[in-house]
Formats: structure tokens, C-alpha cells, sequence
């Protein structure tokens, strides 16, 4: 009993940090004090830092300041209208020259170079591989071809229909009124690591089915991308794992609860075999973003997985969702 009692308070341990980290991510652009963040994670704030230090290997104002360098640095490269200063201010910084002291230094290029020239990041080898999921690729000479393509209007929402060579695809920009959902978080590299995705879904599924909360067709499965891997290095990537819950659902351990914000969002449906996901994230930013009129928003990308596993010929049915909004 008492090595089950430590292992639970280890794993509660865990469960506050995420739920810290969490909370950071949606506020980034404002003021994150040690006093909040430990009444967030229910620690004293004595002893905080060295809590999220033990648990993340980075210091709780490391951890901010990292986050808040990529979140600018990721407006910057997707957005060419933006300003320096307008993501310095949506980044969290009080001054774009503060914002580009901190940048220069953690990039190692000025946020005027990172925006035009994608040399800079390739720079600092954190450049696209091939992964087993939710992976680009900086090749869009790699795009799938395009022969036609026809948009309809089904009142407030926009559905893309492609005609190619390998197999059509569809693109739907719709609201989304924003999901609860249960998840289990990896940090670090999974590329093409289809081991660690299966154990992650498997720990998910046996808590969820345990407690009568796999409903499909009702259920969503996804994945959430909470970093962009063309700037955040590889060991502290981080993905969750997540099942839609309702919302007074009670988690504990490493189990954890979080609510991904409505918004409008693009999804685009695949049929994608493990080896395939690269290709088809390259395809959604590299042919159809740019003609669409949206530019992402802020916020992670998702993929919504249908069914409850591949086919036959082991390719899963998955939507690649975007959060996006007026160019």
C-alpha cells in the first residue's frame, strides 16, 4: 500500500504540472506571475519552481519565456501581414525590443531575417522529417498534384472538393463550439515512432473504457500538436493524446482534463497509411492555405481520427484540422 500511495502522489505530481502548463499556453500573451501559477497547480510558491523543474527539466520563466519566443516566431513565418511588434505584444513581450533581444539570442537570427528567410530556421536544424503523424514537410514540390477543384456553399460553411491523381480530397472550414477532453501527454521526439502512439492510445482507451467513457460514434479521438516542430526542438515536443469527454468528467494521475477553445478550423480528410501523414500535412499547408483566403490561427493543430482503427490495408481515416481565420 504504501509504494501504491507514493506512486499516486508521483502521478498527481505530473497531473498539476500539466494542468500548469496548460494554463500558461492560453495565457502567454498575459501576466504570468509565480504567485498565479502556483494557486494553479495548488503548490506554494516556495517550492513551485523547483516542482516544475523536477517534473520538465526547464524552469517555470525558461518554460515561459520558450513558449512565448515560439509562439512569435511561429506568427512571424506564417503570417507575412503581421508586424514585429504586433507579435512581440500577442507573444506576451511588453516591447518588440525586448521581444527581439530575447529572439536574436534564443533563434539566433533577428525576427525581420526568421520571417524572410527560411534559411535561419533551417539553420538551427529544426527543420521538417518524416514522422509517423502530424509532420510537414518544407518541399512543396512534395505536394500532392491538383487537377480540379470546386468549392460549395452549405450556408455558413465552405467544403473544398479536389480531383487528383492518387485519390480526392475534401476540405471543410466549419465552427467548431470547442471540445473537453481527456488525454495522456508525451514530451520529446516521436518521430515515426508508431510504438509510442499505440502505447499512448492504449493507456488512454483502458482508462476511458474502464470508466464507460468510449461512446463511439458519439467519442472524438485526436491528437493535439501543442509545438510546431519547425521551431521547437525535439525533446520538448509535446503532444496529447485525447478522447472527448463530458465535461464534469473526473481525471487524476497522469490522466489529465483540458478544454481546446472554439474557433473556426479547416479539416481536411485523408485516408493515410503511417508513411502518408507527412505528404498530407505538407499538402495542407502547401497547396490548399494558400488559396484558400485563411491564414492559422493561433492555437494547435489537431487530427481527428474516424473509426476505431485502420482498414485492411492499415491506412487510417483522419482529418488534418487547422485553426484558421480570414487572410
Amino acid at each position: 500500500m504504501e509504494w501504491e500511495n507514493r506512486g499516486n502522489c508521483a502521478l498527481e505530481y505530473v497531473s498539476r504540472v500539466h494542468t500548469v502548463m496548460d494554463y500558461i499556453e492560453r495565457h502567454l500573451d498575459g501576466e504570468l506571475s509565480l504567485e498565479k501559477l502556483a494557486q494553479v497547480a495548488g503548490f506554494s510558491k516556495f517550492h513551485f519552481h523547483r516542482i516544475f523543474y523536477s517534473q520538465t527539466g526547464e524552469t517555470l520563466f525558461g518554460f515561459i519565456m520558450r513558449l512565448r519566443l515560439e509562439k512569435g516566431a511561429g506568427l512571424l513565418a506564417g503570417n507575412s501581414r503581421i508586424t514585429v511588434t504586433e507579435a512581440a505584444m500577442a507573444s506576451g513581450f511588453a516591447n518588440s525590443s525586448s521581444f527581439a533581444r530575447s529572439f536574436k539570442q534564443h533563434f539566433g537570427a533577428s525576427p525581420s531575417q526568421w520571417r524572410v528567410n527560411p534559411d535561419c530556421r533551417d539553420n538551427r536544424n529544426m527543420g521538417m522529417t518524416t514522422r509517423n503523424s502530424g509532420q510537414m514537410d518544407r518541399n512543396p514540390e512534395k505536394s500532392l498534384q491538383v487537377s480540379k477543384v470546386y468549392i460549395e456553399y452549405a450556408g455558413t460553411t465552405q467544403i473544398w472538393r479536389y480531383v487528383m491523381a492518387e485519390q480526392a480530397r475534401t476540405v471543410e472550414v466549419k465552427e467548431v463550439p470547442g471540445w473537453t477532453v481527456a488525454y495522456v501527454r508525451y514530451v520529446g521526439p516521436y518521430a515515426g515512432d508508431g510504438e509510442l502512439f499505440e502505447s499512448l492510445n492504449s493507456k488512454l482507451f483502458k482508462w476511458a473504457g474502464a470508466r464507460g467513457l468510449v461512446r463511439f460514434p458519439d467519442s472524438q479521438h485526436l491528437i493535439v500538436y501543442h509545438d510546431n516542430p519547425e521551431i521547437t526542438e525535439e525533446e520538448k515536443l509535446r503532444i496529447s493524446v485525447c478522447l472527448t469527454v463530458p465535461a464534469d468528467t473526473q481525471v487524476d494521475g497522469e490522466i489529465g482534463k483540458m478544454t481546446l477553445a472554439p474557433g473556426k478550423y479547416a479539416f481536411a480528410r485523408f485516408q493515410l497509411g503511417v508513411a502518408d501523414f507527412s505528404e498530407a500535412w505538407t499538402w495542407v499547408y502547401a497547396t490548399w492555405l494558400p488559396d484558400s483566403g485563411y491564414v492559422p490561427d493561433d492555437g494547435p493543430c489537431l487530427e481527428l481520427y474516424h473509426g476505431t482503427g485502420p482498414d485492411e490495408e492499415g491506412r487510417f481515416t483522419v482529418d488534418i484540422c487547422v485553426p484558421v481565420k480570414p487572410l
